[in-house]
């Protein structure tokens, strides 16, 4: 498990210099809007990041799930395979 969470903060890491670059032109251009516009892009901004977030997160999560039942589905063949010999 700690394996999951070295890799992830590895990622996000990695990630953490694409936060800082942004297009000039979106800048000035959502800088120059007025605070009805700049509320407005921040909502569509968030409102289009959580359905890939969410769809990433339900198929990492059925990813880790079928692992794991495989891991148990092995280790149940292993230990009747091992008592079955004795």
């Amino acid at each position: 498990m700690k394996r999951y969470f070295a890799i992830l903060a590895l990622l996000l890491a990695a990630a953490a210099p694409a936060f800082g670059q942004g297009c000039i032109m979106c800048y000035e251009g959502a800088k120059g809007a007025s605070l009805g516009g700049q509320q407005a892009l921040s909502r569509a901004v968030l409102v289009l990041l959580f359905p890939p977030v969410g769809i990433m997160t339900l198929l990492v999560g059925f990813a880790f799930y079928y692992a794991r039942k495989r891991e148990r589905q092995q280790d149940a063949a292993e230990s009747f395979h091992a008592l079955s010999h004795v």
